[in-house]
């Protein structure tokens, strides 16, 4: 499997490359050069096997070449085990729970962090660890997260010996359980950086240090936002294994997805283009809607950044949507890098109407307010006893709002447990009272270890130079 960029500048990686790439030499991100697709007969035949065992049929062909089988589904197992010993605390990993006839959270936040960012960053850190021991070489992670992302990352590559992560966060801008998650949690290459900007700063800062590594002193840096391929790769599988649950592949499913930054959707379009029959997409997103403004009107232009009662999707730029802008022109590199020098002078585009005509195609999209999370909170608590967190709730919203047909099995994708969130249930008015599972019990107590720095990309990058190799300057 050969990986190219969405810019069309950059060489053709491998999967090994493409791992510690992250961002391509090109800026653009780097996508499959042709995507696997299964038959309808192959998808039915995973019906009921294990997480593990569907997750190394859904991956096996985006590793082939460079990691050999035998290492692969060992990697896979050790990454979705189960039980006591387990990294994930659910039998079935990702399980579906019924909201009503035919409609469905699919559960990804039984993992150690409590998010679904689990999934793909639990497999990273040991994908990292099979790789950077082969080729006896360490690198840097430099992440930026919303919330989410860092804890998993930290969770994922704490025991990573060939690896130091920087995780930068919005200051002020996280939930405590979110922060704590990510602060407590000490060792020499553990670095947590509270930016006093918000996350598109912090992701800002993260495109810039890739696009220019010599502070780094000729050290690698890794990403494990979702513009590492190996983020994406890992999601698609979800997809399948919710709609091989409903019924799939003899019947389409439809799926509503909280998204920010168009990651987790992008991989249900990828599980799509594979031979899953999925009906309609539905992008989820809060009160910072550029994604809601570009799928109802073809208009993809930057706004304010809000907080709100769901902060994992507080963003304003989406990194992962150039992948599907790639596919949208026809996979013309020299194209999207046009668009998208446009869009950082001029903040903003549209794209040409049979092009937005085709996302619309499969896509629907909804803007939900902070009193519409609250509603919906307290309305699905009333209707059967879940409760959501508000990404999720979210999810729920959009779902009944934008759904093309009932007949379709609708699946939200539950992307976090709502002990994370206890402000947003409060706000909903419920009477529920939130307990951290048992790992994290004495979350509260656990002292922090953080940095405040400046909203200062050459601030941050000498923190990474002289933090690096162990807590030892580079």
């Amino acid at each position: 499997m050969r990986y190219i960029s969405t810019r069309g500048q950059a060489p053709a990686l491998n999967f090994e490359d493409v791992l510690l790439a992250g961002l391509a030499t090109d800026g653009g991100l780097y996508v499959p050069e042709n995507l696997p697709r299964f038959t309808q007969e192959e998808i039915a035949s995973w019906a009921g096997l294990p997480y593990h065992e569907l997750a190394f049929r859904v991956m096996r062909p985006f590793v082939t070449g460079s990691i050999p089988d035998a290492d692969f589904k060992q990697i896979l197992e050790q990454t979705y085990a189960t039980g006591a010993d387990g990294v994930f605390a659910h039998n079935a990993v990702a399980p579906l729970r019924q909201l009503n006839g035919n409609e469905w959270v699919l559960e990804l936040f039984h993992g150690p962090t409590l998010a679904f960012k689990d999934f793909a960053l639990q497999l990273l850190g040991r994908l990292l660890d099979y790789v950077l021991a082969k080729r006896n070489e360490r690198v840097v992670i430099m992440g930026a997260t919303s919330g989410d992302t860092g804890s998993a990352a930290i969770e994922g590559c704490k025991a990573c010996e060939n690896v130091d992560i920087f995780i930068m966060h919005p200051h002020q801008r996280v939930s405590e359980v979110q922060r704590r998650q990510m602060t407590t949690i000490f060792g020499e290459n553990i670095h947590n950086i509270a930016i006093e900007g918000n996350f598109d700063d912090c992701q800002e800062m993260v495109k810039a240090s890739f696009a220019d590594q010599g502070f780094l002193k000729g050290t690698r840096l890794v990403a494990v936002n979702s513009i590492n391929w190996a983020r994406i790769m890992a999601q698609i599988v979800y997809y399948f294994h919710a709609a091989l649950q409903l019924g799939g592949p003899a019947r389409s499913v439809a799926f509503s997805v909280p998204t920010g930054n168009f990651g987790d959707i992008f991989a249900g379009y990828l599980a799509r283009n594979m031979g899953l029959p999925i009906s309609q997409l539905i992008v989820a997103t809060n009160r910072n809607d550029i994604l809601h403004r570009f799928m109802s009107g073809n208009q993809y232009v930057k706004g304010d950044l809000y907080p709100t009662l769901s902060p994992s999707m507080d963003i304003m730029v989406s990194s992962n949507f150039e992948r599907l802008l790639f596919d949208l022109h026809g996979r013309n590199g020299a194209a999207i890098a046009e668009l998208m020098a446009n869009f950082k002078q001029g903040g903003g585009f549209s794209v040409e109407q049979d092009r937005w005509t085709e996302a619309r195609k499969l896509f629907d999209s909804l803007a939900v307010s902070d009193e519409q999370t609250s509603e919906t909170i307290a309305q699905v608590l009333a209707e059967s006893g879940e409760l959501l967190d508000p990404h999720t709730a979210i999810g729920v919203r959009a779902a009944r709002e934008c759904r093309r047909s009932l007949a379709v099995p609708m699946v939200i994708l539950g992307t976090a447990h709502p002990v994370k969130f206890p402000e947003a249930v409060e706000k909903a008015g419920v009477a529920n009272e939130l307990e951290l599972p048992a790992h994290l019990a004495d979350l509260f107590e656990r002292d922090e270890r953080c940095t405040v720095l400046a909203n200062d990309l050459l601030t941050v990058q000498a923190f990474v130079a002289n933090h690096g190799n162990r807590g030892k300057p580079l």
